[in-house]
């Protein structure tokens, strides 16, 4: 009987330590550039993120060729000229939600939280702090952020000749649905 109860308390203490992780190979990141002349919209779906509901570790790897545009040659570009992805073919973030304690994992609902840690990208990285909101629902958590990026802050260079075509601050939004592992 000993046996039986001890066993129960080993399989209940990791299925709850399991059950802290959530997981996603299909985030969500995009990204607006807006001017006069031109406007550029691209997406990514393949974004692999990792949350960790205790502790609030927060780690999300872009790859950097997965970001779809509307034309190829803005695609190419992207790729070859301005974000070089043979050489740096991901973008991460690796840090926590600041105040994951606000958020009651066990109960539905929309927790407005700050996400902070430090963000590589183009081979630079940056300390950021970014408001976000996570949802609960059920057994999935939505993770949304909104933030600008200078090109400049990640060593991103843009030819003179283009410079007007691209805004001097790119929007970045991010959505990805967790799933509970």
């Amino acid at each position: 009987m000993k046996k039986v109860v001890i066993a129960v308390i080993l399989v209940c203490s990791v299925a709850a330590a399991h059950a802290q992780k959530y997981m996603t190979r299909t985030g969500q990141v995009s990204f607006f550039s807006h001017t006069p002349l031109e406007n550029i919209d691209a997406i990514n779906n393949e974004v692999a993120a990792i949350l960790d509901s205790k502790t609030g570790a927060l780690i999300l790897q872009v790859p950097v060729k997965s970001f779809k545009f509307e034309r190829a040659l803005m695609e190419e570009h992207f790729n070859e000229n301005y974000m070089e992805s043979d050489k740096y073919p991901r973008a991460d973030f690796n840090g926590t939600v600041a105040d994951v304690s606000a958020v009651n994992f066990a109960k539905d609902g929309a927790y407005k939280v700050t996400v902070k840690g430090k963000m590589t990208m183009h081979g630079v990285t940056k300390e950021v702090a970014v408001p976000a909101v996570l949802t609960v629902k059920g057994k999935e958590v939505t993770g949304q952020a909104k933030f600008s990026i200078i090109p400049g802050d990640y060593n991103i260079k843009i030819p003179s000749l283009v410079e007007n075509k691209i805004a001097k601050e790119i929007s970045v939004s991010v959505n990805s649905v967790f799933q509970q592992k």
